[in-house]
C-alpha cells in the first residue's frame, strides 16, 4: 500500500510573503498602467518646463521651415496651372478659327459639288484621329494640307499643354497633403508648448516673461538707436533691411507669416529685404544660401544669421553681438543676443 503523506503546512510567514509581493505587483501596476506608462508625470521645475518648451518651440519652426517651402512650391505649382490653362485657352481660341476657316472652304467645295474632307474634319469629333486618315491625305489639295497640318500642330499642342496641366495638378496635390502634415506637426508642438506653460503658476510665468522682457528690453538699450546700427551696414539696401526690423520691434510671432503685421523667422528677414528691394526666398535653408557666406568675425549689420544644425532659425545681425529675430510664439519680434541659440553661418544678401 501507498504511505499516505500528510498535506505540508504552509507558513505563514511565506504566504504574508507571497501576499506582500502581489500587493506590490498590484501597486505597480496600479501607478504605471498596463502599458508600462505612468499616469503622474513627475512635477517639474519652472527652469524645466522652459527647457521643454524652448525645444518644442524649436522643432515647430523647422517644421514651419518645411512649411513654408512646401507653400512657396505649391503656390508656384497654382500660377504654373494658370499659366497652362490660358495657353491652352488661347491656343484652342486660334484652333477652333484655323477649322472654321477649313470649314468654310469645305463649304465652298461642297457647293460647287462633292463633301470636302476638310468639312468631315471641321464636324468630326475625334479630329486629330480623323487627321491620320490616309483617304483625308490623298483628297486633300495643297492648300487644305497646310491648313490640316496647322490644325494637327495647334491639335497636339493643346494636348501637351493640357498633359502638362495634368502633372502639376498631381504635383499639387502632393504639396497640399504635405502641407496638411507639417501644420499638424506645428500645431501638435505648440499645443504641446501651451500644455505645459499652464502648469506653471501665474508667479512663475510671470518670471519668466520679466526674464525674456528684461533681455530683450536691455539688449535693445545697449544700441541706442536703429542709426548706429544702419550706420555701420555695408551699403543702403542693408541699412534699409535693419530699419524695417527696428520698426517691427514687438509685432507677434505667427507661425506662416510675412508681415506687415506679424512674422515667423524667415518672414521677418525676407519683409525686412522686400523694403529694401532685395528679394529673398522664402525659407532659412534657401535663405542662407542667398548671398555671400560671412564669418561671424566679418558680420556686419543686415547680414542674415542662421542657427542651429538644420538652419531652422535666422535673424537679421544689427551690430554689437545682438539681431532682430522673430523669435518663437511666446515672445514677439525682439533684439536678442547671438548666444541665445547654437550659431550655424551667415550670408551677406545685399
Amino acid at each position: 500500500m501507498a504511505a499516505h503523506r500528510k498535506p505540508r503546512q504552509r507558513s505563514a510567514g511565506g504566504n504574508t510573503a507571497r501576499t506582500a509581493w502581489t500587493i506590490a505587483l498590484a501597486g505597480a501596476a496600479t501607478a504605471t498602467g498596463f502599458d508600462g506608462t505612468g499616469h503622474a508625470e513627475p512635477q517639474l521645475t519652472p527652469a524645466q518646463v522652459k527647457a521643454k518648451v524652448d525645444k518644442l518651440y524649436q522643432e515647430a519652426e523647422a517644421a514651419t521651415e518645411k512649411y513654408n517651402g512646401a507653400k512657396e512650391q505649391a503656390d508656384a505649382g497654382r500660377q504654373r496651372i494658370r499659366n497652362l490653362q490660358d495657353q491652352a485657352a488661347r491656343k484652342t481660341e486660334k484652333l477652333n478659327s484655323a477649322r472654321e476657316a477649313l470649314g468654310s472652304m469645305a463649304a465652298a467645295q461642297y457647293r460647287d459639288g462633292g463633301l470636302d474632307p476638310a468639312l468631315q474634319l471641321a464636324l468630326s469629333e475625334d479630329p486629330d484621329r480623323y487627321l491620320d486618315g490616309a483617304e483625308f491625305a490623298e483628297r486633300a489639295s495643297n492648300r487644305q494640307a497646310s491648313s490640316v497640318a496647322s490644325v494637327r500642330k495647334q491639335l497636339r499642342e493643346i494636348e501637351q499643354l493640357r498633359g502638362a496641366a495634368h502633372v502639376e495638378l498631381t504635383s499639387l496635390k502632393s504639396r497640399q497633403a504635405e502641407l496638411k502634415r507639417h501644420k499638424k506637426t506645428i500645431t501638435g508642438k505648440l499645443d504641446s508648448a501651451r500644455d505645459l506653460l499652464t502648469r506653471l503658476t501665474a508667479e512663475e510665468q510671470a518670471r519668466l516673461d520679466d526674464r525674456v522682457t528684461r533681455s530683450s528690453t536691455g539688449a535693445r538699450d545697449a544700441l541706442s538707436s536703429p542709426g548706429s546700427a544702419t550706420a555701420q551696414a555695408p551699403n543702403a539696401r542693408a541699412a534699409a533691411a535693419v530699419s524695417y526690423a527696428y520698426a517691427k520691434l514687438g509685432s507677434p510671432y505667427v507661425w506662416g507669416a510675412t508681415g506687415p503685421n506679424a512674422f515667423d523667422c524667415s518672414g521677418l528677414t525676407q519683409a525686412a529685404y522686400r523694403e529694401a528691394g532685395v528679394s529673398l526666398p522664402r525659407t532659412t535653408y534657401a535663405q542662407i544660401d542667398a548671398g555671400r557666406r560671412v564669418s561671424r568675425s566679418e558680420l556686419r549689420p543686415g547680414d542674415l544669421v542662421f542657427f542651429y544644425s538644420g538652419i531652422s532659425h535666422v535673424g537679421l545681425y544689427i551690430g554689437n553681438g545682438q539681431m532682430i529675430h522673430a523669435p518663437n510664439p511666446s515672445a514677439p519680434v525682439r533684439v536678442a543676443p547671438l548666444d541665445e541659440m547654437p550659431f550655424a553661418g551667415a550670408t551677406r544678401v545685399a
